[in-house]
């Protein structure tokens, strides 16, 4: 048997005050920022539509869905366009403001392990923090950010 270590290729992703980190495969694209169109009755963090490949595609402000202050647009915002993987939107994806471009990094079990320093609440759209390396980044739940865009809104692209 080898010693093949399972990697996951993974994109390391700038908010404003944290980062995240999730699996390549589920990005689409990183686009620059352009003025999201807004949608009536969204919360805040739902910052309304772009287009994109022609769909009109829900941009979403991570940092706000999570409970923490809306970030400041700057010219390093970019939106990184996800799958929405959920089923919930009909256009198939979405859009998650960024500020900068993400890092693409391999990760293993040897360089990525739970970091218990901080607990969430039950429906965050966080699954945990973890350690690796120099970074803290937190696991978003992707599945919950999409239901979250399609519970708070009264129209679901």
């Amino acid at each position: 048997m080898s010693d093949l270590r399972e990697e996951l290729y993974s994109l390391l992703v700038p908010l404003a005050n944290e980062r995240l980190i999730v699996p390549r495969a589920c990005v689409a694209e990183v686009i620059s920022y352009q003025v999201p169109a807004e949608m009536s009755n969204a919360p805040p963090w739902y910052l309304g539509l772009v287009n994109w490949s022609n769909h009109s595609v829900p941009v979403v402000a991570f940092e706000g869905a999570f409970g923490q202050v809306l970030p400041t647009v700057s010219n390093r915002t970019r939106i990184l366009i996800f799958h929405a993987s959920a089923g919930k939107l009909r256009c198939g994806y979405f859009g998650m403001l960024t500020q900068g471009f993400p890092q693409l990094v391999r990760v293993n079990a040897d360089v990525v392990r739970p970091d218990p320093s901080r607990s969430f609440p039950e429906r965050a759209p966080v699954f945990c923090q973890v350690h690796m390396v120099n970074e803290t980044p937190l696991i978003p739940d992707l599945y919950r950010l999409e239901e979250m865009m399609a519970e708070e809104t009264s129209v679901i692209p």
